[in-house]
């Protein structure tokens, strides 16, 4: 297969480097298993990563183009996209320290929020288009390559968040107090309020 298709190889690069770096879904999984535990950020995970793979193949079908056509679809998804991150981070923020309980019904970020949320995130559009230009190459086979750059973001983003589940799995020992609590829950907070401003105003 890599006889044919030579850029496959850096793509898995790209799709490792474009998973494990922090942006707004790590700190979501971060947040979520240290807060409630591993398996609460599982539905996280298994969301955003099936959600962006789905985008690779769609845009390998042409269904991206309108992002470039419409510069106003592009910054009207943009918006929508910080204001659910702003209100999530908010919800972070002012999360009551019982949160940390196992049993605890407080409304979480599932499968779903975290699925959509990669859907008005322009930037996740854009990272498609990119990987299917670079990377997808052209002629006949251009489509089962798509297939499989889909595939692969899939299975390589989904150790990748799982690594930061385990991160925060992991830290949770470290907030056994309400203090300690309430600042990591403060703290990621912000770190997530930062990063989608910080996407509209780059």
């Amino acid at each position: 297969m890599l006889s044919s298709f030579p850029t496959f190889l850096p793509f898995l690069l790209f799709a490792f480097v474009a998973s494990i770096t922090p942006g707004p879904t790590n700190i979501l999984v971060l947040s979520n298993s240290a807060r409630f535990g591993l398996m609460a950020a599982v539905p996280i995970i298994l969301g955003a990563c099936a959600s962006a793979a789905i985008l690779v193949l769609l845009v390998g079908t042409g269904a991206g183009t309108s992002l470039i056509e419409w510069p106003a679809l592009q910054t009207l998804m943009q918006w929508a996209g910080v204001a659910w991150l702003s209100y999530l981070a908010w919800q972070i923020f002012r999360a009551p320290v019982a949160a940390i309980a196992a049993d605890n019904a407080e409304k979480r970020l599932g499968l779903l929020g975290a699925a959509s949320l990669q859907w008005i995130n322009p930037k996740t559009w854009m990272m498609a288009l990119a990987v299917v230009s670079v990377f997808a190459g052209v002629g006949e086979d251009r489509f089962v390559h798509v297939m499989y750059l889909s595939l692969a973001f899939f299975l390589i983003s989904l150790p990748c968040l799982g690594a930061w589940a385990v991160l925060g799995a992991g830290s949770s020992r470290w907030l056994r107090s309400p203090r300690a609590m309430q600042r990591f829950n403060r703290c990621m907070g912000l770190l997530l309020l930062g990063s989608a401003w910080l996407s509209v105003l780059a």
